[in-house]
């Protein structure tokens, strides 16, 4: 499958998301993500220009008990040389672990710019 190191490529994006913003470190979750970075959720779309208040959006969306998130699984729903549709079930936990939001999001990455990053998702977070 000639598609596979772009899979690889997609799923390592992924992994350094969470890492970075369960790590509060906005340079490296800024990494993560292309922008303009777009976001739907439910009726809701949202468009970042830049890094600059992404993490402090986040932060405001998640709520004040938010401590960490986790992908529960994510599956690739279709790929490319340079794109890939990941369907990610994303769990939001407070300090104590206990969950308090799970929902399924759908994520865009791309290559551009020979850069792996995230493009745009849709979810039903809700927030």
């Amino acid at each position: 499958m000639t598609d596979q190191p772009a899979i690889v490529a997609a799923l390592a994006v992924m992994d350094a998301h969470i890492e970075a913003l369960n790590a509060h470190d906005e340079a490296a979750l800024a990494e993560t993500l292309h922008f303009p970075h777009i976001r739907l959720s439910s009726s809701d779309l949202r468009i970042w220009p830049d890094a600059d208040s992404y993490f402090a959006d986040f932060r405001a969306r998640a709520g004040g008990d938010w401590h960490h998130s986790a992908f529960d699984d994510i599956k690739v729903l279709a790929s490319s040389d340079d794109k890939v549709h990941l369907d990610a079930a994303i769990i939001r936990y407070d300090a104590h672990n206990t969950i308090i939001n799970q929902f399924r999001s759908l994520w865009v990455i791309l290559r551009d710019n020979e850069r792996w990053a995230a493009k745009m998702r849709s979810s039903f977070a809700g927030s």
